[in-house]
């Protein structure tokens, strides 16, 4: 049985605060296998939000840079 759990677009800081949050939970309380699961099931979730942003971020920054004088250049980013 596999639950979606849908994560509302929020900022890079506030997943990883969130993601911290439940590595805390579930590394110092005592939760039931329920819990544990949705927990895991968030983290996996913001996870992959806070991958995402860091991968449009770095393909911005590979597009366009500007050079000192001003013009601007393509710089590849080596993966």
């Amino acid at each position: 049985m596999t639950r979606k759990r849908d994560v509302p677009p929020e900022s890079l800081v506030s997943d990883l605060r969130r993601l911290e949050e439940i590595v805390r939970r579930l590394e110092a309380e005592e939760v039931d296998l329920d819990q544990a699961l949705a927990l895991f099931e968030e983290g996996v979730a913001r996870l992959r939000s806070a991958r995402d942003r860091l991968s449009e971020a770095e393909t911005q920054v590979a597009r366009v840079l500007e050079n000192a004088d001003g013009t601007l250049r393509v710089v590849e980013l080596d993966e």
